[in-house]
């Protein structure tokens, strides 16, 4: 997801830095919706110019700093449709494993136990819940920011995680700890 990220801001706002992508993706919350850190960029970007999918444009001196600027090449925007098309086909479900996994052998360690963690988990979910919907209001108060596509990507983020707090209740329920 990290070269799609890069090299789909590249081609979407042209020549830039890394830490300008780095500060785009922060505001963004990629970290959150897309599992891209935006610290991984640097090495992508590293590799996407090996690759010759990105060409360092010009270095721009500032004192004692200096920034790379990169640019998407046409083999770059050939990349980008590819990762594009691969990511539109592959089946976005996806399964919460570790949490089915440990469902099955549930019998295996103490109710207390499994308490305890579900509720953490719902408190890390109500976080990521709760900071989505703080970037969607932000975002909604710059005119432009909120296309018809941010809003499917929200509000399919925030039926996602709906989704999950209603298995944990019913977990819970099973224990009889329920809400």
């Amino acid at each position: 997801m990290t070269r799609t990220m890069v090299l789909g801001l590249l081609k979407a706002n042209g020549p830039m830095s890394g830490y300008e992508i780095q500060q785009m993706m922060e505001s963004s919350q990629t970290d959150l919706w897309a599992y891209v850190k935006p610290a991984s960029i640097y090495h992508a970007l590293k590799r996407l110019q090996e690759e010759g999918k990105v060409v360092l444009e010009k270095v721009e001196k500032t004192g004692m700093r200096t920034k790379s600027i990169f640019k998407i090449t046409e083999d770059g925007v050939l990349e980008l449709s590819r990762l594009l098309k691969t990511s539109f086909s592959n089946s976005s479900v996806m399964f919460p494993a570790s949490l089915y996994t440990a469902l099955t052998f549930m019998e295996n360690l103490e109710e207390d136990q499994i308490v305890e963690a579900l509720e953490e988990q719902k408190t890390q979910i109500l976080k990521v819940y709760a900071s989505m919907k703080s970037g969607y209001e932000k975002k909604r108060n710059v005119p432009g920011e909120i296309t018809p596509k941010i809003d499917v990507i929200f509000h399919n983020i925030y039926d996602q995680c709906e989704l999950q707090l209603k298995c944990i209740d019913e977990i819970l329920g099973i224990l009889g700890r329920g809400v």
